[in-house]
């Protein structure tokens, strides 16, 4: 079992910038993939970054290059750095990880995520 916990949401201004972490309890694989994922007020859960399996690295649209996923190589370690935020990107963020090799298309659902923390609140003011 894997448990993951989120830290560095909060309240800041459109333009400010935040970085994420979440840190594993359990046995993570360094074969794992992790993602970032957040929900809204009233909205389903969506797709925000992934790493992939394979190497592969996926944005949604709406974020990228403005935000950037990373785990410096440690399968304990995420973070997602989040710049130029807008008013938009206000939401419960959340980190997980998948065990399994699916096709790298598969990702961006939250289907194939075995396990998840408990979601960082980011509240961006316009």
């Amino acid at each position: 079992q894997v448990q993951w916990t989120e830290s560095g949401g909060g309240l800041v201004r459109a333009g400010d910038s935040l970085r994420l972490s979440c840190v594993a309890s359990g046995r993570p694989l360094t074969s794992d993939s992790k993602a970032w994922f957040r929900q809204a007020p009233g909205k389903e859960r969506e797709f925000v970054a992934a790493v992939i399996w394979n190497g592969e690295i996926k944005y949604a649209d709406s974020v990228r290059g403005r935000f950037t996923i990373s785990n410096d190589n440690d399968e304990t370690s995420m973070n997602l750095q989040m710049n130029s935020l807008k008013s938009e990107d206000t939401a419960v963020y959340f980190c997980a990880s998948a065990r399994g090799l699916y096709p790298a298309s598969h990702y961006t659902n939250a289907s194939p995520y075995n396990y998840w923390g408990q979601g960082t609140q980011v509240t961006v003011s316009s």
